[in-house]
């Protein structure tokens, strides 16, 4: 929860030290994204098979230390009056590798900590914690920046990884760990990722659909903050006010999915999620002064609602589904597809923003972000209410 909180003051914070102190553009915050999420291209794959290797809490632990570091170093730098978009970006890929570790590591961890029938509560409670921390980081971020400066904003993420290690390393569950004789070689085991999730039916269609909608988020962020502060003209602190008021849908998501997948049936949550909310981000090219401020919000809580059904639905699936020994390949390799198109989404929306405007990059990236639902309709999840059992989803 500490970690998650001051994850959410960064998520505004970095880009506005970008954009506030740096004076950066569009195609500058285009790269700054692409720098954080570049990692899962260069180093996901192998950071699977390293992950089904080794302890995972020490891993979990690592990265939050290593991103502590990396975060404390931007108020330093600024401090000495040498801060500068190269030292930004360097901060940001750094924070991209400890990050893939971090989150391959605790998908992975997760199936050995509870039993396999209790993960969709699992992923459920996790998403309440990081929804909470959703709807209180960003306003709070937003008041630091303004109060204090998104230099020093930052900080506050900086000790909140430091205070996230301790609370981990606190964790006392004994972890099967494979021995060193059964180990392939890398690009072997790297390779039996890459074949179970794409000789699974559902799996290669999941990560089809989070791809094309993590390539349209990542065209998004790349010219959000430009398009709030210098487009539309809002303050630090009225942003982050709209971000917590949107990052109240992840709550009621987290809250619902239970429910709403009981219901509807944990098949259909997968597919009716996206295809119900992605419409909801054409109003946030419409966003302008006065009333209409409050598209933003009204968007993104819609959207909000939408990831969390999805992203509970189809990672309880996976976790369920995968062996354990296989759980941190399986992960990586659908972070790989699904995450590195980040950086290429950040580097379209970075270029079409400095040719277009923000504003027509938004209308364009809520348009692809439609696509996202069609692989979920062309798989065998349209005709199911229900996830089968995990002998029945083979190709």
């Amino acid at each position: 929860m500490i970690s998650q909180a001051g994850t959410q003051i960064s998520v505004l914070a970095l880009p506005l030290v970008a954009v506030i102190t740096l004076k950066a553009s569009e195609l500058d915050t285009g790269l700054l994204f692409a720098a954080q999420t570049a990692a899962f291209l260069l180093v996901g794959l192998p950071a699977g098979v390293w992950v089904d290797r080794m302890r995972r809490r020490r891993i979990l632990v690592s990265a939050d230390l290593v991103r502590g570091a990396l975060l404390a170093s931007v108020p330093i730098a600024w401090w000495l009056g040498v801060l500068t978009l190269p030292q930004l970006y360097v901060v940001a890929l750094g924070m991209g590798l400890a990050t893939v570790f971090f989150d391959i590591a605790y998908q992975s961890y997760l199936p050995s900590l509870i039993d396999k029938d209790r993960l969709m509560d699992g992923n459920a409670k996790l998403e309440i914690v990081r929804s909470t921390a959703g709807v209180a980081g960003p306003g709070l971020g937003g008041g630091l920046v303004q109060l204090i400066s998104a230099p020093i904003a930052v900080l506050v993420d900086a000790v909140s990884f430091i205070g996230s290690a301790l609370f981990l390393w606190r964790i006392d569950t004994t972890e099967n760990v494979p021995d060193r004789a059964a180990r392939q070689g890398l690009l072997k085991e790297i390779g039996e990722g890459l074949r179970y999730v794409a000789g699974h039916r559902i799996l290669r269609m999941i990560a089809a659909s989070t791809a094309i909608a993590n390539l349209t988020n990542g065209m998004l962020a790349a010219v959000e903050m430009i398009f709030l502060t210098r487009v539309v003209g809002l303050s630090p602190g009225v942003i982050g006010l709209l971000f917590t008021v949107g990052s109240f849908g992840a709550l009621l998501g987290a809250i619902l999915v239970g429910r709403v997948s009981r219901l509807i049936g944990s098949a259909r949550i997968i597919w009716l999620s996206p295809l119900l909310t992605a419409p909801f981000m054409f109003l946030v090219p419409l966003t302008t002064t006065g009333w209409r401020t409050g598209l933003y919000p009204v968007a993104m809580f819609m959207q909000s609602i939408g990831v969390v059904l999805y992203n509970v639905g189809q990672v309880s699936f996976r976790q369920s589904v995968t062996p354990e020994n296989m759980l941190g390949r399986m992960n990586a390799t659908m972070r790989f597809v699904v995450w590195g198109v980040l950086p290429l989404g950040g580097l379209i929306g970075g270029g079409l923003g400095e040719v277009l405007g923000a504003r027509t990059t938004l209308w364009i990236s809520a348009a692809l972000a439609l696509l996202a639902v069609v692989p979920l309709l062309l798989s065998p999840l349209r005709t199911m209410r229900d996830l089968p059992a995990p002998d029945e989803v083979r190709a």
